[in-house]
């Protein structure tokens, strides 16, 4: 992961100065770097290749940053994990445009590679990736919508990316046919855990932890899981959806903060807690079937760690 790090700093440098500085501002900013990991440890199932497999696991990684970027404008978010984003450092346009060129990065990259079913799979999921973005800036402060709605949103937006990260670094190291389809199955699940998760610590963690202000998914409008299934409580519904409507129409001037306490009394937590173990039980099962090695443990205490972090 060292190397990995090197390299994704390497990647984005190049001979326009300004997308250089703000690449590299959004990247030493850290992450979990999870996709990365996923990929190293998808290769460890063929033959294990880390100059192969950089050509993969860096442009993984390059993709999830740009999508934030971008994220970062539409939600007009101000900080991510503590620091300032590029659009409150620089500017909007300065934003987009970084966005835009860490995918162009990650394609460039990509290039080493010649296997046509990767590049396949990659632009599949990038594609997915987008429509789950407009599907969310669809959804904002919409409370009529459905938990399966909800959960379709976080399979194109987080899942779908986590579980080609396990794929491809199979495929890239030649791994068996079944093993990488195994280890996407894995990926999704943990995948749609870990969105489940960071949606539930958006509500119960502190500021400190998050490295933003609790509720900030209400305040831009997204509606959650737990919020939706608090909403679904008779004696909660109407002085919920009033304080929603009130945070809505304050244009996130407004502090989501008793709206946040009426969910944390509800069943809403522990009901996306459940729901992200049942997801998390569902990778377990996959891994079950994969080799008894040293690498199927680590996947496993992967999957521990996304569903029981606290940040």
């Amino acid at each position: 992961m060292d190397y990995v790090e090197k390299e994704l700093y390497r990647s984005v440098k190049g001979e326009q100065k300004l997308l250089s500085e703000t690449s590299l501002h959004l990247l030493k900013a850290g992450g979990k770097r999870l996709r990365p990991v996923f990929v190293l440890l998808g290769g460890k199932f063929g033959t294990y290749d880390i100059e192969r497999l950089k050509l993969v696991a860096v442009p993984l990684e390059l993709i999830h940053s740009a999508s934030l970027v971008h994220d970062d404008v539409i939600d007009n978010a101000e900080t991510r994990r503590g620091k300032p984003t590029v659009k409150s450092k620089w500017d909007n346009r300065i934003a987009m445009y970084t966005g835009d060129y860490i995918y162009g990065k990650a394609l460039e990259m990509t290039a080493g590679l010649s296997d046509p079913a990767i590049h396949r799979i990659l632009a599949k999921a990038m594609v997915q990736m987008s429509i789950g973005e407009m599907e969310q800036i669809r959804d904002f402060f919409n409370t009529g919508q459905s938990v399966r709605n909800y959960l379709l949103r976080i399979r194109r937006k987080t899942a779908l990316l986590i579980a080609v990260s396990c794929q491809l670094g199979a495929l890239a190291t030649r791994a068996p046919e079944h093993i990488s389809s195994l280890l996407y199955t894995y990926g999704y699940n943990v995948g749609m855990a870990f969105q489940i998760q960071d949606d539930v610590l958006d509500l119960v963690g502190t500021e400190k932890q998050l490295g933003k202000p609790p509720g900030s998914d209400m305040k831009q409008g997204n509606i959650t899981l737990p919020v939706l299934y608090a909403l679904e409580e008779e004696q909660l519904r109407e002085p919920l959806l009033k304080e929603i409507s009130r945070v809505h129409h304050e244009e996130g001037r407004a502090s989501a903060s008793d709206a946040i306490g009426m969910i944390r009394q509800s069943q809403g937590i522990a009901k996306a807690e459940a729901l992200a173990d049942r997801y998390m039980k569902k990778a377990l099962d996959a891994l079950d079937q994969l080799p008894n090695i040293k690498t199927t443990k680590n996947l496993r205490d992967i999957a521990h760690f996304v569903v029981k972090r606290t940040h």
